[in-house]
């Protein structure tokens, strides 16, 4: 079995958006504006999952409302993948903001001591 290459793939994803899509700020614009059309989805997930909604009741299930979450995330990476158009750069930035949450929780990373 071949290890997955999560970086790779969102690298294909973001060069087939751009090659679809028209250049510029607008579309800059959308790539953020797509992210929190997904995070509103998730957030219409979450709330359909917990029957929140008086009126429609439990809409959603648990695997809704992951599979919108798994969308937010790849929306997000692909988001910055675009604007960083460099895998590592993209990779770096993700390495370093995870680095930084570990730091400031005083999570002991596993095998480092």
């Amino acid at each position: 079995m071949t290890e997955w290459n999560l970086f790779a793939d969102i690298s294909d994803i973001t060069a087939w958006l751009d090659n679809s899509n028209p250049t510029g700020p607008h579309e800059d614009a959308m790539r953020v504006m797509k992210l929190m059309e997904e995070a509103g989805e998730a957030a219409a997930a979450y709330i359909g999952v917990t029957g929140q909604n008086p009126r429609k009741r439990v809409t959603h299930e648990m695997d809704d409302l992951l599979n919108e979450l798994a969308d937010v995330a790849i929306t997000a990476l692909c988001a910055m993948q675009h604007f960083t158009q460099d895998e590592t750069v993209t990779r770096a930035y993700l390495a370093s903001k995870v680095d930084g949450i570990i730091k400031r929780s005083g999570i002991t990373k596993a095998g480092v001591h």
